[in-house]
C-alpha cells in the first residue's frame, strides 16, 4: 500500500502553457467617431448625456491611440 502511495505522489497535473500572443497584420480597424444625439428633458438627463458623450470621446481617443501606437511601432521597425 505504501508503494502505491509513493507512486501516486509522482503523478500530478502539468501546468498549462501560456497562450501565444496574437499577431496583428496591418493597421488596426477603426470606425468613424460618433457622438450620441442628446435631448435632455430634465436636469438629471444632463449628467447622463455628459457621461455618454465622455464615453464616446474616450472610445474615439482609444482608436486614435491604437493607430498611433501601430504607426510608432512599425516606424521603429523600419
Amino acid at each position: 500500500m505504501s508503494l502505491f502511495l509513493v507512486l501516486l505522489a509522482g503523478c500530478g497535473s502539468v501546468p498549462q502553457l501560456p497562450e501565444p500572443a496574437p499577431t496583428v497584420s496591418g493597421c488596426p480597424v477603426v470606425v468613424p467617431c460618433q457622438l450620441p444625439a442628446t435631448k435632455p428633458a430634465r436636469n438629471g438627463h444632463l449628467l447622463t448625456d455628459q457621461e455618454r458623450t465622455e464615453l464616446a470621446w474616450a472610445e474615439c481617443a482609444a482608436q486614435v491611440d491604437a493607430v498611433f501606437q501601430y504607426q510608432v511601432t512599425h516606424e521603429q521597425a523600419r
